[in-house]
Formats: structure tokens, C-alpha cells, sequence
């Protein structure tokens, strides 16, 4: 998933700060302009993951013409691709039951299989599959 947000941006001594006004308190900076931007997208992208590792809901971009900066500032556009992020830093698990049948129970527990690992493996594979 692909999402973009406007950010602004204001220059000062220490170089430049950046604000995502629809993800509230995400600010960062940087020493040049280009490091300012990717760590406006590590913040912003770091932001959207725990909101959805939440299970909530992500915030709506607003038109970056309906964004206006204070005196000085300016306004650009930051691309968070979060099927990257999420597969670099995700790290929230959430606990499944699942049901199989017996026979296969039997099976796993034999050959000593770890049902998360296989689980894991299985649907990572899927989403690999489904991005393709």
C-alpha cells in the first residue's frame, strides 16, 4: 500500500523540519533538505504502523492545496510505501486460534511443527504472492 501526505517544511539554522499536519505530532528534520524528507517518511510511515497495528484506522490526506504553511514554510508531497515499511519494522503479533483437523494435529505434533512458523510462512507467502 501506497499512501501520500502532505508535509511542510520550514528552513532554519540546524538545517530543516518537517510536519505532517493530518497525522498529529509527527515532526522530524533533518540537516539538508533531502534528509529532512526521508525522515519525514520514516516518521510518517512509522505513524500509519502503529495506527494500523492498532487496528485503526488511517488518517485521510488532505489536498496539499488545502494545506498552508506558516510564513516561510513550504509545501510538498511525502510517498510512504508501507508494504516495505511494515515488512522492515512491523513487530506487533497478535495471538489466532485455529481449528484443523485432528488427524493433521497428530501429524504436526510428530513431525514437530511449529503451527506459528507455518502459519507465518504460509501468509507471507500469500501476500508475496498477492502484491505481485
Amino acid at each position: 500500500m501506497k499512501l501520500t501526505y502532505p508535509a511542510i517544511f520550514y528552513e532554519g539554522d540546524g538545517g530543516y523540519a518537517v510536519e505532517v499536519p493530518d497525522l498529529p505530532g509527527c515532526v522530524s528534520g533533518g540537516e539538508t533538505l533531502a534528509e529532512a524528507i526521508m525522515m519525514g517518511i520514516d516518521a510518517a510511515s512509522g505513524w500509519i504502523l502503529d495506527e494500523l497495528e492498532d487496528g485503526k484506522q488511517v488518517p485521510a490526506a488532505r489536498r496539499i492545496e488545502d494545506v498552508h504553511p506558516e510564513s516561510g514554510g513550504f509545501v510538498s508531497v511525502l510517498v510512504l510505501d508501507m508494504d516495505v515499511y511494515t515488512a522492515k519494522y512491523g513487530k506487533k503479533a497478535v495471538r489466532k486460534n485455529l481449528t484443523i483437523p485432528a488427524w493433521l494435529n497428530t501429524f504436526a505434533e510428530t513431525k514437530h511443527i511449529n503451527f506459528s512458523q507455518v502459519l507465518h510462512d504460509s501468509l507471507i507467502t500469500l501476500y508475496e504472492q498477492d502484491a505481485v
